[in-house]
């Protein structure tokens, strides 16, 4: 029961073994998520999938491991939920949502109203230090705040 969304914490080893595959052992370090199993398995069996799933098919990462990609994991977490069904709530609950690309982590506390968070991956790996008011990557916080919603299916 991880509530927490840094990497530590969210990201999931994934290895994936497809017999007579020419990649077979090569590193992909493209950002995927366990929803695309799905419709990976049902790729690779020849099997149509339902158009609105939320995973998309890591064939072509299969085929070949520097492909483009540019679909974002997404992870969230509530904080101050009742883990009993019949327990009081004396708090509020806090939602988190984040969204990481290959490069960042942008969270987003309550729709932003308890706090953002961006860290970029390629010079911050550990997720030390928070540029999300950082006037420098402001350009970056506006584009990941707009993909979250948009893939969250979130009012702007």
């Amino acid at each position: 029961q991880k509530m927490s969304l840094f990497e530590n914490s969210a990201r999931v080893p994934l290895l994936i073994s497809v017999p007579g595959s020419k990649h077979a052992g090569q590193v992909c370090r493209r950002t995927v998520e366990l929803v695309d199993l799905h419709p990976t398995l049902a790729d690779l069996c020849g099997l149509k999938t339902h158009s609105q799933l939320d995973g998309k098919s890591l064939k072509p990462l299969l085929d070949d491991p520097q492909a483009a990609w540019d679909k974002p994991a997404l992870t969230q977490v509530t904080r101050g939920t009742p883990t009993q069904t019949n327990a009081p709530t004396t708090k509020p609950s806090i939602v988190g949502r984040s969204i990481r690309t290959e490069r960042y982590r942008f969270t987003e506390w309550n729709n932003g109203e308890k706090g953002t968070e961006l860290y970029d991956h390629d010079n911050d790996p550990s997720e030390l230090k928070n540029l999300a008011n950082d006037a420098a990557h402001s350009a970056t916080v506006t584009t990941m705040h707009k993909e979250l919603r948009a893939r969250y299916k979130l009012k702007t």
